[in-house]
Order: structure tokens, then sequence, then C-alpha cells
């Protein structure tokens, strides 16, 4: 196994509320009411979305304005936090369902949809990472994202 691979629990729900609060926590940040807020959107809305849709859904459920790049901070702090990741290409955001392994990921992306599906693949990420020291340079963090069509819109 490389050193990125493991087996790791997928959470969903109050459990991965829960894994995301413990992560952030460990980090030495706060699990405030509104960081609680904007991961509960981020992970009900099950695909990539914008600050702006994350704003929204927020500014509803609390019956009260919310400001986007107030949105933009927090989800800043989570995706340095892995609790969130960030879909390059979309600049949209999506709960990540095992926020304690810290990994690259690739994103499959429906054109149709928009759903996001992310893959855990070390080998395809370690040949990235590989290819990149080749040249000299230091591959903090690979974005693998592949546009199509998912399987039910196909």
């Amino acid at each position: 196994m490389g050193k990125h691979e493991h087996k790791h629990i997928e959470a969903s729900g109050a459990s991965l509320a829960k894994a995301a609060r413990d992560t952030l926590e460990k980090g030495g940040e706060a699990w405030t009411d509104m960081r609680a807020a904007i991961f509960d959107a981020v992970a009900q809305i099950g695909k990539p979305a914008s600050a702006y849709e994350i704003a929204d859904i927020v500014s509803q459920n609390r019956g009260k304005r919310v400001a986007p790049n107030s949105v933009y901070r927090i989800l800043d702090l989570f995706v340095a936090n892995n609790l969130v990741r960030r879909v390059e290409s979309a600049n949209a955001f999506v709960a990540n369902s095992h926020p304690g392994c810290l990994h690259d990921c690739i994103f499959l992306i429906c054109d149709s949809c928009g759903a996001a599906v992310h893959v855990d693949d070390d080998k395809i990420a370690g040949g990235v990472r590989a290819a990149a020291e080749a040249t000299g340079f230091s591959a903090e963090r690979p974005v693998i994202e592949v546009r199509g069509k998912c399987a039910e819109c196909q």
C-alpha cells in the first residue's frame, strides 16, 4: 500500500457532521453554530454547490441573510481541514464523506445533472505526483477532475 492508501468508513447524516466537528476541533478550531449550519447545507445538497447556493440555503434555514463572503471564509477553513472538497472546474464544494482521512481524490463530474462522485485512487494520484516530481515540481495538492456523463444521464 502507498502512503495514502487505507480503508476508511464513509459517513453520512449525523455521523458525518460529528466526524467533521471532531476533525475540526482536533485541528484546534471551534465548531460554531454558523460553521455547523454551513457544513450541514453542503452535506445535504449532495452535489457540488457554490458559496452563493450554500448562503441561500443557510439564510433560509436561519431566517436571516448570510453573506456569501462569510460562507467562502468558512468553506476555505473546511477545505484546509479536509471537511469539504473544492471542485475546481465548477468553483463548487462538496462534503468529504471521510473527513479524518487525508488523500488525493479524483472527481467524476456529470455535465448533465451536475453530480460529482469522488474516487480515491492513490495509484493515479501517485503517478501525477511522480510526474510532477520528475520535473522538479513539488505537487502539494493534485487536482484531478473528469467531466462526462454519469450512468443515470447516459
